[in-house]
């Protein structure tokens, strides 16, 4: 086989491939044994049909269409692998040549992963928040607790900010009746907001058996984007009473006898949490840094496929109503234009996020165990809310196995190039990444005991699937989204 690669641009090639008929023998073979199976010919057992017969009864043609059809694939991946190069997506095929006896000639177009020259990841530098934990912060916790430990007494007055209601609530948009923004009987306390822009003013004042009319914005369903009228009627009222914040209230409410206990687990609890948003931020920026440090030209198919998956997600959402999407944006003081706009410029970002991470990936020799992949199908699992033997096998019919190595690879490189660069807070101070992700404390004996049953219920499925978990497996992936990356 002859193989030749031109490179069209920084991130798509050309390979024009040359096959002698001596390397198609195999696939001559593999042919005419298919067809032998699925024809009937008198004086022949079925299979058994000689290829100069099948030739006569089926015409050349159709034997090297077989033939074809079967061996470009095969040396189209031979020509890659010859190459060196790294496509993304699938190719563009064009038989260009059958010269029967002599040579099988075909070109192929395809996306490729660039070159990527990354900076010196010990040379970026950022900046994050400080951490510290206010009385501020400890107070909200504790008047979270009050709330949650709060008693509720029904009183026969007007309801006031939070206090307890329990209401009927009746939707219409243009004289229909919205059965799905309708409900009887739900409890709300005043003053949440988290129901229905206007519901907390309709129901200050209101009392038992009363009824008030409000219009509100749907930002949801099939009306999303339009006005509602809503009826609502308070059918009780109740009055919340916190408890007193004293030594019984803490024994009440966590595992201390006294308040000062209590409020210094809070502190730790509160940075703990802090913390993890300092890594966070440490994470994005550095990320960041590193994506305006690089030269990374986005394939321009690649950019496009990710920018329809997302416009097909958003419209989606909206049952696949266009005029609903466009409507909400407008009630959100955004124009299609510019939605589309950030749409594909996002697109463009998360497609060089992970021509970025592959890179880093490579760079750092990151690879993906058997145990790091069976704890991330575990994980994903629990977020969609199926067994982990049942999302190995949806993963495993989509062929998807292969992006979440690459997504678990991915997220590793960006991790090590965290601890890599320097990360100061905003009083100049270094940050520790590892210490301050806990990396140095974790207990392994731990953490593998919280993990075994649900491994255990995995096992059997995806035992046997270790051979695909390489890091080359998800090296030829195409890019997934910044949000996974992350």
């Amino acid at each position: 086989m002859k193989s030749t690669v031109e490179h069209l641009n920084p991130t798509r090639v050309k390979l024009s491939v040359e096959v002698p008929f001596d390397e198609l023998k195999p696939h001559f073979t593999k042919a005419y044994g298919a067809l032998a199976r699925t024809v009937n010919i008198p004086g022949f057992r079925a299979g058994k049909v000689p290829s100069k017969i099948l030739d006569a009864r089926l015409g050349r043609g159709t034997i090297l269409s077989e033939v074809v059809n079967d061996a470009v694939p095969a040396k189209y991946g031979e020509a890659v692998a010859e190459a060196n190069i790294t496509p993304l997506g699938q190719p563009e095929i064009e038989v260009t040549r059958i010269d029967d006896g002599d040579t099988l000639a075909f070109t192929a177009e395809v996306d490729i992963r660039p070159e990527i020259v990354l900076p010196a990841i010990d040379e970026i530098a950022v900046e994050v928040e400080d951490v510290e934990v206010t009385e501020a912060d400890i107070d909200e916790q504790v008047e979270a607790l009050r709330d949650r430990f709060a008693t509720v007494t029904p009183v026969e007055r007007a309801a006031a900010d939070g206090d307890s209601v329990a209401i009927d609530l009746r939707a219409v948009v243009a004289g229909e009746d919205l059965p799905d923004a309708s409900t009887d009987g739900l409890t709300y306390k005043i003053g949440t907001g988290d129901l229905v822009d206007g519901l907390d003013d309709a129901l200050i004042g209101l009392s038992a058996g009363e009824t008030a009319n409000f219009t509100t914005g749907l930002v949801a369903g099939e009306h999303a984007g339009e006005a509602a009228e809503v009826t609502v009627t308070v059918n009780s009222v109740s009055e919340r009473s916190l408890p007193e914040i004293d030594d019984d209230f803490a024994q009440l409410a966590s595992e201390f006898d006294t308040v000062a206990e209590m409020r210094a687990d809070l502190v730790e609890r509160i940075r703990r949490v802090k913390n993890m948003t300092q890594g966070g931020q440490a994470r994005d920026k550095v990320l960041e840094a590193l994506l305006e440090a690089t030269d990374i030209p986005a394939p321009a198919s690649i950019v496009t496929s990710e920018y329809e998956a997302r416009q097909h997600d958003a419209v989606h959402s909206f049952d696949h109503d266009e005029a609903q999407l466009n409507a909400y944006l407008e009630g959100e003081g955004q124009t299609r234009e510019e939605f589309d706009a950030e749409t594909r410029e996002s697109a463009e970002t998360a497609v060089r996020t992970q021509l970025l991470l592959d890179a880093l990936a490579e760079q750092q020799g990151v690879g993906v165990s058997q145990e790091e992949f069976t704890e991330r199908i575990i994980y994903n699992a629990e977020r969609f809310g199926v067994s982990p033997d049942e999302y190995f096998k949806r993963l495993q019919e989509g062929n998807q196995l292969g992006a979440v190595i690459a997504d678990v690879r991915r997220g590793k490189a960006l991790a090590n190039a965290v601890q890599l660069a320097k990360v100061t807070d905003a009083s100049g101070n270094v940050l520790n990444i590892a210490e301050l992700f806990g990396v140095e404390v974790v207990d392994e004996e731990e953490e593998a005991a919280a993990i075994e049953d649900a491994q255990d219920e995995a096992a059997g499925v995806i035992e046997g699937s270790s051979e695909e978990v390489t890091a080359q497996d998800g090296a030829s992936e195409e890019p997934e989204t910044a949000e996974q990356a992350k």
